[in-house]
């Protein structure tokens, strides 16, 4: 599952485990409270989450409970519980059922990223040792159908149309998964289906976040929609926002080392640019055979590749892209009053577009 950087990092707090949430958790994502009221309600917010998050996967087998706490107690920054609580700043954050609705969010987020790691055969995820590699394949599965369960249990005492809206997101992130599997098929533009794909599995979920915190904060029909459109937007931004990142940062800024894409041969937006382009020029030529050769597990291949993706206009082309949904999300936010909270949204799409430049 494709998700932002910042929950690609390491452990947080004490022996991996998520203490109170803090305002580094937004400095880490870009986003900036002004607002010292919606700070406090947004912090309060996503505490109770950490507390029900814990409490929701506990299960009368001390095994399971073990299993489904992994991922849960190594970190992340809980972008989509974040979502949730801002979206709910537009009726009534107080309301104990956007709680619910942010655990419920979370949960199935936790539970795609067990099935990804089997997916891809990872050994590590936010700095602890991947599910699949500390236990099997088979338990990783089984602990993510087990979250995905929770999550619908929550959704369901929240009413049909959480249920609703939970059923159908998930069928948008198993979609995408498969169209990722299968690849584009032929006479497909494999930059439009990589840009699906990315709405399908990372979009989706972000949307529906934003949509939930709305709705169970009691926000008015105009105003969730605008939340359910930012969401979608900003999550695609985020990503792309990463694909750049893995290319053109000198750190680890992007949460791997630079050019780990390049290395395992996933043709991220930059990549596919690059190998659609007609330019003729002697650095594009190159590229294009030096990708098209595969993964670059060859060292001096890779750091070539790397060099050339880094002048190239293919880089140019996706920066521009990556703004250009930064100010559709934006321009997405246009039905929510003038606030605290919407210029909070707002400055993530400032981060983006700027964290790429």
């Amino acid at each position: 599952m494709v998700i932002p950087a910042g929950e690609r990092s390491g452990a947080t707090g004490s022996g991996g485990r998520r203490g109170r949430a803090s305002t580094s958790q937004f400095g880490a994502l870009g986003l900036h409270l002004a607002d010292p009221r919606v700070e406090a309600s947004v912090l309060r917010l996503l505490d109770a989450v950490e507390v029900e998050l814990r409490a929701s996967v506990a299960s009368a087998d001390p095994f399971v409970t073990e299993a489904a706490r992994h991922l849960l107690e190594a970190g992340g920054k809980r972008f989509r519980p974040l979502l949730v609580a801002l979206g709910a700043q537009f009726g009534d954050a107080t309301s104990p059922r956007v709680v619910s609705a942010a655990v419920v969010m979370e949960l199935t987020h936790l539970a795609t990223l067990y099935h990804d790691d089997v997916m891809d055969e990872a050994d590590v995820r936010r700095g602890a040792p991947s599910a699949n590699s500390r236990w099997t394949n088979s338990v990783a599965i089984l602990v993510g159908d087990y979250l995905f369960a929770r999550a619908a249990d929550i959704a369901a005492e929240l009413g049909p149309e959480a249920v609703r809206l939970q059923a159908r997101t998930f069928a948008r992130l198993v979609h995408g998964q498969i169209a990722e599997t299968v690849g584009p098929r032929a006479g497909d533009d494999p930059v439009a289906h990589y840009l699906s794909v990315i709405a399908e599995k990372t979009g989706s979920l972000i949307a529906t976040s934003a949509q939930f915190g709305g709705m169970f904060g009691g926000a008015s029909a105009e105003h969730i929609e605008a939340l359910a459109g930012y969401g979608e937007t900003i999550g695609v931004a985020f990503q792309l926002s990463d694909d750049l990142l893995d290319i053109a940062s000198e750190s680890v800024q992007s949460g791997k080392t630079p050019g780990t894409d390049l290395r395992e041969g996933v043709p991220t937006l930059p990549v596919l640019y690059a190998q659609a382009a007609d330019d003729f020029d002697a650095s594009s030529v190159r590229l294009r055979e030096i990708l098209a050769t595969g993964p670059l597990t060859d060292d001096a291949l890779h750091a070539e590749a790397l060099g050339l993706l880094r002048e190239s206009p293919a880089l140019k082309r996706a920066r521009e892209t990556v703004r250009s949904y930064a100010e559709d999300a934006r321009e997405r936010l246009a039905p929510l009053p003038a606030s605290p909270s919407r210029r909070a949204l707002e400055s993530l799409c400032d981060y983006i577009a700027d964290r790429t430049s």
